[in-house]
């Protein structure tokens, strides 16, 4: 499934960019920016193998780049460490890590499967850490390394019908902005993007469709340029999209009560007729 990587001349490992969630949405976009981009070796990850194989020729025809395809369900507990186990056996060090993987469910918590629950968490939180920790040793001793964490506006408030995956966004933007602050003297840049709504499968998954975030979507490649700039330029956050950038600020002034209710009416489904 995977593609052969060229021979190795010395035991030095080769520099490669990991994209988690790569199969489709943000995490596709941002592989096909950076196959042009850059030329770096990239590690496709997602659970459709199927998918990421045909990602993986069409880059590789178009860009002439080297694609690792590694088919891997992330919401497994061990998976972080069985990514990390197949990165390294492919003689590649992780220069840039794209922590993409994720998903949300638009209902109310108390109605939500606990499997459902757990598996966001885990995949959301759990081997997302997981990820992040395993390539810092390598990025320190290179004094070099990117990690881009996917957050979302949702990070800023509470959010009714999301509670976890609001939650887990939150985790995910504060652990960022320090991660940022600690790694910065060892020449590694961390950057938490902060999506508002955008057109991928997401919606389909979290059953979002008729809700007045939907309407507001942004495309995918539309953030990933804009994440892979604001990782570039060293930011610690960026939120992408014109519509959402005053959120943040408009968010601190209101009553926290006043901005979890909005926020639960940004994502109410409407009622069928």
């Amino acid at each position: 499934m995977s593609q052969t990587l060229p021979a190795q001349t010395s035991s030095a490992k080769i520099l490669a960019t990991v994209i988690t969630g790569a199969s489709s949405g943000i995490g596709e976009a941002i592989a096909r920016q950076l196959a042009e981009q850059e030329k770096q070796v990239l590690v496709l990850v997602a659970r459709r193998g199927d998918k990421l194989a045909a990602l993986a020729t069409e880059l590789k025809t178009q860009h002439g780049v080297t694609v690792e395809v590694i088919a891997l369900d992330l919401e497994t507990p061990g998976a972080a460490q069985q990514l990390m186990a197949a990165v390294q056996a492919r003689g590649l060090s992780v220069d840039t890590l794209i922590n993409n993987a994720g998903f949300g469910i638009n209902d109310l918590f108390a109605d939500m499967p606990l499997e459902r629950i757990q598996g966001m968490m885990q995949l959301n939180i759990v081997a997302l850490t997981e990820l992040a920790h395993a390539v810092l040793p390598d990025m320190r001793a290179r004094r070099q390394g990117r990690i881009m964490n996917i957050a979302s506006v949702a990070a800023f408030q509470a959010c009714p019908r999301f509670a976890v995956y609001g939650a887990s966004k939150a985790y995910v933007l504060m652990f960022s902005e320090a991660l940022a602050a600690e790694e910065k003297r060892n020449g590694i840049h961390v950057t938490a993007v902060c999506p508002g709504a955008t057109r991928t499968a997401f919606h389909d998954i979290a059953g979002n469709h008729g809700t007045f975030a939907a309407k507001l979507m942004d495309p995918a490649d539309a953030v990933a340029s804009s994440a892979i700039n604001a990782l570039n330029a060293g930011r610690s956050v960026i939120v992408t999209g014109l519509l959402n950038k005053p959120l943040p600020f408009f968010i601190r002034l209101l009553p926290r009560a006043l901005a979890t209710w909005s926020a639960g009416i940004m994502v109410q489904r409407e009622k069928p007729v």
